[in-house]
């Protein structure tokens, strides 16, 4: 039977793997103290509470450590720790067409500055095309409403993410 690779690891391992799936320290700290979870759904569990235990400047501090939707240079520049998780979370703008990725990155620009903070979406399995119909729908939320939309993507990226580092061989 496998381990989960957060339970097995030293601490500071661990705080560096879950850092990974979550840029908010404060919601790091909660899950290594949280440690062992024993089971895949106890640590999904406690990562979904301990998320929604946070007050927004957390939650702004978790969106802040995202690269935009469709910026590959950030993405490589500025996020060498979570690239290899982010650009196969974002592999559905690979291939989309100059006027899509200008119309996201037009739409980047009037979320940060709508709300504060970038847009943030659970892009796995989604296209370049969905990507941008829905920051367009969310450019329509009232600021409170678009927050708990926003953090609701954040948990299901750190699961994602969880999902991915969860085992490591007996």
């Amino acid at each position: 039977m496998a381990r989960l690779r957060v339970d097995a690891a030293p601490p500071g391992e661990a705080r560096e793997l879950l850092r990974a799936c979550c840029g908010s320290r404060r919601w790091v700290e909660a899950m290594l103290a949280r440690r062992p979870f024993g089971t895949l759904d106890a640590l999904l569990a406690a990562a979904r509470d301990a998320w929604f235990a946070l007050d927004r400047a957390d939650w702004l501090e978790a969106f802040a450590d995202h690269p935009r939707i469709g910026d590959r240079e950030a993405l490589t520049q500025r996020f060498p720790e979570t690239r290899h998780l982010a650009s196969r979370e974002q592999a559905g703008v690979d291939g989309a067409s100059d006027d899509v990725l200008t119309a996201l990155a037009e739409g980047n620009e009037a979320y940060e500055g709508r709300f504060g903070y970038i847009f943030i979406v659970c892009a796995t399995g989604l296209t370049a095309q969905q990507m941008l119909a829905m920051l367009r729908r969310r450019l329509e939320n009232d600021p409170l409403t678009e927050l708990r939309v926003a953090a609701e993507e954040q948990a299901k990226i750190t699961a994602l993410r969880l999902r991915k580092l969860s085992d490591v061989p007996a």
